[in-house]
């Protein structure tokens, strides 16, 4: 072959392998349906479980690096300690192990023809759920073939000498094989791509088992990169989790190569005992390394969390999505109680969209992605509550309600509805400063100044609405009532200005666009935060 052949080969082969790799785990995400969240979230409590649900949840995926990003958000959220998602994280090692043994079947030579398969039932069907699992199919046998290719791409290399050097200089000094392991799969940022390679390299007799080894343990080091990478300018939680991953694979592999020559021989003995394929002892030492580095290091996940707490010191926003009032068994006992719970937590609710509209704020006049991140946070916090007080008052509604906790019930449910409404305000605002950014549209120093005076005055709204519902305070729902009026008022006179200066050329239109949106959107949550006053004023009176 010749060396354009062989390079198109190889990386035509990877990129039709990673391709598949993607398109197989969005199938089986969409097969499971989209409640891997909800499962990180439910089978966490301790972290043997977090271990088995990072497992099932990567096996899904077929990516670790993806657990590790919900996992980060579930930690951000409030849902899980740092413990709990270290947890996951070694789940997520083992799980992404499934991948190399599903390689060491041989079945390549069938690749081709599950593709047809899988685009017949992508194709050819018109129901959705046959359409996921021939995704499935489909990135199943794309897998297979670009491991073929990348087979076919990478043979020549055992004739040539330079290459053959490498390989024996890999085995008399591990550390090399460590490094080039790690580079490459920092290269082509996926740990499962550089462990297919590695498993085909071994396969075609390229290298030898003792050079092969600490190149699948740079692997492992390497997929910590990608989480690190994404944790550049993230939060807290998400250094931490990422910091933590590192730690963990550095520690597996540091073990792994102080006991290196036994592991060799000891792989060698299961690879004649067992009859295995090269492809399937790969698939062998990546397991049991992964395996045992979780069993070895799970009873000090609590001093692991403590450590990179410690190299990464701070106090992150905590934004807790689970209720904390809606106890089910006040239903039951006393509805009275449960609304008392309610409302509670509906002032939470509350809170989350102030606190939100002021991130908001900040990220229009600083643009730190960091405010948009936590406005997103906030946003999600309203959903997920939201849901959750609208099923308690539900509940409560079963139940015998005099007319004054009628009155109370309906309250509720109109304020929750209100504040979901303001959430969904805020995240517009979010996505026209985003678009703003991307498309680099400049506001004008009078729009931005205008900007920020209606800011201002729809945040000293929703601070007395707020008040008001927490305190049942009449004047300060008074306030709010008088403050929208004059939020109408400064949205009109916006407007004006605004006119004005496209028509004197001081405002590109694009701008304007962005402009008058914003003050849309916050002339709408003025709207929703007088709905919450006037039910206090209904609800006093």
């Amino acid at each position: 072959m010749e060396t354009q052949e062989i390079l198109f080969t190889f990386l035509g082969g990877l990129g039709i392998f990673l391709f598949g790799i993607k398109f197989m785990g969005d199938g089986l995400q969409k097969v499971a349906g989209d409640r891997l969240r909800e499962i990180l979230d439910k089978f966490t409590s301790n972290p043997v479980m977090g271990v088995l649900a990072g497992i099932f949840v990567t096996v899904l995926l077929q990516t670790s690096t993806g657990t590790t990003v919900l996992t980060i958000g579930l930690v951000n959220a409030g849902f899980m300690s740092l413990a709990q998602a270290i947890g996951v994280i070694m789940g997520a090692n083992v799980g992404t192990t499934v991948t190399a043994f599903i390689i060491g079947i041989d079945i390549a030579e069938y690749a081709l023809p599950i593709i047809f398969l899988g685009t017949t039932l992508i194709f050819f069907f018109r129901h959705k759920k046959t359409n996921n699992y021939g995704q499935v199919l489909f990135g199943f046998g794309a897998l297979f073939y670009g491991l073929t290719l990348m087979g076919e791409g990478v043979s020549p290399l055992r004739e040539v000498q330079a290459f053959e050097d490498l390989t024996v200089s890999m085995s008399e000094n591990p550390i090399l094989g460590v490094i080039i392991g790690a580079v490459f799969t920092v290269s082509v940022q996926s740990s499962t791509a550089a462990i297919g390679l590695l498993q085909q390299l071994y396969g075609q007799g390229a290298m030898d088992l003792a050079a092969a080894l600490p190149v699948l343990f740079g692997d492992n080091i390497g997929t910590t990169i990608t989480a690190v990478l994404a944790s550049i300018g993230a939060s807290i939680a998400a250094k931490r989790a990422a910091l933590s991953h590192v730690i963990f694979n550095l520690v597996g592999a540091t073990i792994i190569l102080i006991v290196l020559v036994p592991y060799t021989n000891l792989m060698a003995y299961f690879q004649e005992t067992l009859n295995l394929n090269p492809e399937m002892t790969i698939a062998f030492a990546h397991g049991i390394f992964n395996v045992s580095n979780t069993i070895i290091q799970l009873p000090f996940v609590a001093l692991l969390a403590i450590v990179v707490t410690t190299l990464i010191p701070g106090k992150e926003v905590e934004i807790e999505y689970k209720p904390r009032h809606l106890d089910p068994s006040f239903i039951q006992r006393s509805p009275a109680i449960a609304l008392g719970q309610a409302r509670s937590e509906t002032l939470r609710m509350t809170e989350f969209a102030e606190k939100g509209l002021i991130e908001a704020q900040q990220y229009l006049k600083t643009n730190q992605k960091r405010h948009a991140e936590l406005t997103i946070q906030f946003e999600e916090a309203i959903n997920n509550l939201d849901r959750k007080i609208t099923e308690y008052l539900m509940m409560i509604s079963e139940r015998s309600l005099s007319d004054e906790n009628s009155q109370l019930h309906s309250m509720l449910m109109n304020t929750v509805r209100d504040v979901e409404r303001i959430g969904d305000h805020m995240e517009n605002v979010i996505e026209l400063v985003d678009y703003q950014l991307t498309n680099k549209v400049t506001l004008s120093e009078e729009a931005v100044a205008d900007l920020e005076e209606m800011f201002e005055l729809t945040l000293q709204t929703m601070k007395d609405a707020v008040s008001s519902f927490e305190n049942s305070d009449i004047e300060a729902a008074k306030e709010v009532v008088r403050q929208e009026e004059e939020i109408d008022r400064l949205e009109r006179k916006l407007r004006k200005k605004h006119i004005l200066r496209i028509n004197e050329s001081r405002c590109s239109g694009s701008a304007g666009i962005i402009f008058v949106d914003i003050v849309s959107n916050l002339e709408r949550v003025g709207d929703h935060a007088v709905n919450i006053a006037e039910a206090v004023l209904q609800e006093t009176e």
